[in-house]
């Protein structure tokens, strides 16, 4: 009963960290209203126990994986070279730095070089659902996004897999090989995308043969389908591979078989407002997880600090906090430029990278775009208890966390200020040419059809209807054929068809609730008419995208 009470309170307070932060008068990104309150909750003595694996199994596979889901495999593949630099090789170079420095500079007894590179490790993820919350949607141009998004999908496998050689070699498991690390890393990353990429294919098939059998049930295809990054991670993780990037690899697969694509429009529509649903649930926990535990490491690593005769304490961690954070922005701004300034090569860099066209401002908006997150959080509390300076480290990682976060709600603002960040001249044109294209094609077909029904004399329906129903729905496809043209008029036509069919639509909803409480329908017939206007309003308003 208490957990149940538990799981009740922190949905009620993600739910209302959405309400309050629409209501302040001033913005606040919602991670950290979510933290914030969090906070609140502890100081009435509301605690969680944390426990960092039940954490990464119950709630990160799920988040990459509808991260995933909205990754376009071309973009990304564009974006390779320059998701690898950040992913793969700013977290070695992070690591490496940030460790060895951590290792200098912190006056912790007995600290072993191991545990300055597991810190080191679990602060190098970068948080793009964080930064979401924060700039918003649209903020930063999306070429820029879609690499840091694709970023935060692999960095988080990097900088765990780091994290777990580097607690091995702190507690005596593993010895120092670089050689051999660096061969276990690649196996376990390419296990990871190998086995989510082969079981959700897998699944894929037999979610297919399930759906016919249920004849295209949407609850039992989405919850089957809520089930595969769970199931993705669970395989990859015992096997001995990365289970976070099986879990991303996962949602690319599922995107690209197009099994949602090809599903009724029911399914499509409950899928995706569950999926929203849930997402914003998750990410919700996390944060409020976060500002739960937050009390707790300040507490812990006070009284160790003063328990154990430490040389170090709160008010110098503090400061270590902020020198590890600018530090890390240091780092990424450096690595970023380096990468900008990457001469052209022959094999892979016979074509510069996307750095090569960023502004030194564009560089300052990327390296502050990578906010740390719940990778980090979950990652350094499991550091077990038995390595030395774990309370420190801990508290200098949700320090950064807080610090990366409170830095971006002032700074990218102010980067972003005034720059012109969407050119929608050639999307506007891109859905000009397709509207007219696809408007092309259904009147070819239809008049194909329109003449074959004319031609079928057993079909026996009136010509007269047939042509004037041909002629209205041809009608209104050929206004769409005529928008380069007539591009105002046309678009006006649309939407003034489209606010009628809303008016008639809730016209109609009205009736038959009139007809509901005059028992004149049954239940099922209200239901089943109710969800049809309801499809039908979410393709007028474009909602169900």
């Amino acid at each position: 009963m208490d957990l149940f009470s538990t799981i009740l309170i922190l949905i009620l307070l993600v739910s209302l960290s959405g309400i309050v932060v629409k209501l302040l008068p001033f913005q606040i990104p919602l991670p950290l209203m979510q933290i914030a309150l969090g906070c609140i909750l502890a100081a009435f003595h509301f605690y969680v126990e944390f426990d960092p694996e039940l954490f990464l199994v119950l709630f990160i596979p799920p988040l990459l994986f509808a991260d995933g889901r909205k990754t376009v495999l071309k973009d990304f593949i564009h974006n390779v070279r320059e998701i690898v630099g950040l992913a793969l090789v700013l977290v070695v170079i992070t690591v490496i730095a940030l460790g060895y420095l951590l290792y200098w500079i912190l006056p912790v007894p007995g600290l072993s070089l191991a545990a300055a590179l597991a810190l080191a490790a679990v602060l190098s993820p970068t948080d793009a659902v964080a930064l979401g919350g924060i700039v918003g949607q649209g903020r930063i141009e999306k070429s820029k996004m879609e690499i840091i998004e694709g970023e935060a999908l692999m960095n988080d496998a990097s900088g765990l897999v780091s994290l777990k050689f580097a607690i091995l070699i702190a507690i005596g498991q593993m010895e120092f090989n670089l050689f051999e690390i660096s061969a276990s890393f690649f196996f376990v990353a390419i296990g990871g995308l190998a086995i989510g990429v082969l079981v959700t294919w897998i699944y894929t098939k037999l979610l297919r043969k399930v759906n016919l059998l249920t004849n295209n049930d949407p609850a039992i295809q989405i919850v089957l389908l809520f089930l595969l990054p769970f199931a993705v991670y669970l395989i990859a993780e015992h096997i001995g591979f990365s289970g976070i990037l099986a879990a991303v690899s996962a949602g690319m697969t599922v995107k690209q078989s197009g099994i949602m694509r090809n599903a009724p429009l029911n399914i499509r529509l409950q899928s995706e407002s569950t999926w929203s649903m849930l997402t914003f649930v998750f990410n919700g926990f996390v944060f409020i997880l976060l500002g739960l535990q937050l009390p707790k490491i300040i507490s812990d690593t006070y009284a160790v600090t003063n328990l154990d005769g430490s040389t170090i304490e709160i008010w110098q961690l503090c400061f270590i906090v902020i020198f590890v954070y600018m530090a890390l922005m240091g780092t990424r701004f450096l690595w970023l430029y380096a990468m900008k300034r990457l001469p052209v090569l022959p094999v892979i860099l016979k074509k510069p990278l996307e750095f090569k066209n960023y502004s030194i401002r564009d560089l300052w908006i990327s390296t502050f775009a990578g906010v740390r997150g719940a990778i980090t959080l979950a990652g350094v509390l499991s550091i077990p208890v038995e390595i030395t300076g774990r309370y420190e480290l801990i508290f200098i990682a949700t320090g950064v966390i807080l610090v990366s976060l409170v830095v971006a709600v002032f700074v990218l603002p102010i980067l972003l200020g005034g720059k012109v960040l969407l050119n929608n001249s050639q999307v506007d044109n891109e859905v000009l040419y397709a509207k007219g294209f696809m408007a092309e094609e259904a009147i070819g077909s239809l008049e194909k059809m329109q003449n074959s029904i004319l031609a079928d004399v057993t079909d026996g329906i009136d010509s007269e209807i047939v042509h004037e129903v041909g002629s209205r729905v041809i009608g209104s496809l050929r206004r769409r054929t005529g928008l380069k043209d007539l591009e105002q008029k046309a678009l006006e036509a649309e939407n003034l068809e489209r606010r009628m069919r809303l008016v008639a639509i809730g016209s109609e909803r009205a009736a038959l609730y009139q007809l509901k409480i005059r028992n004149e329908i049954s239940e099922e017939t209200f239901e089943r008419l109710g969800t049809g206007l309801d499809i039908y309003e979410a393709m007028l308003t474009g909602e169900n995208k």
